[in-house]
């Protein structure tokens, strides 16, 4: 695998993010222009509202399905980090750390774990800062 680093670790669901979601958003204009279309030529009915409804309840469950596994991704994130200081530190990591700093926080290295946290909360750090000042990276290749 590509080693990851600050400006590579983002990673793609090709048939979510470039198949489904594209052909998800054009469906749904090409729906809603054609039911303007016909209310526009006095065509009208209700089937097409019909229509629109059923676009819109197939393209729920994808985006659901996303948004659930990102969820619970986040809380295992935070669940891992908080073992891996309290590991580290015997103590518990301090509640100011944030979601986001926290999956910001796992990419670094245990060597340097304790430190980036404590000047996380010391200077308030944004999930960018938090990642450029990883010296040591530590990969994540199973992010959804």
């Amino acid at each position: 695998m590509k080693q990851q680093s600050a400006s590579n670790h983002t990673r793609y669901q090709p048939l979510q993010q470039f198949i489904w979601l594209p052909l998800s958003v054009i469906l749904l204009l090409s729906t809603i222009g054609y039911l303007i279309y016909r209310i526009a030529n006095g065509t009208f009915s209700a089937a097409l509202l019909l229509l629109l409804g059923a676009v819109v309840l197939a393209i729920i469950p994808g985006m659901l399905a996303r948004i659930y596994a990102l969820t619970l991704q986040d809380r295992l994130i935070r669940t891992e980090e908080q073992l891996r200081y309290y590991m580290l530190t015997n103590q518990r990591i301090d509640s100011r750390i944030t979601m986001k700093q926290l999956i910001a926080l796992r990419f670094a290295s245990d060597e340097e774990y304790v430190a980036l946290v404590e000047k996380t909360v010391k200077e308030d750090l944004s999930p960018e800062e938090i990642k450029a000042a990883i010296i040591t990276w530590r990969a994540d290749h199973q992010r959804v």
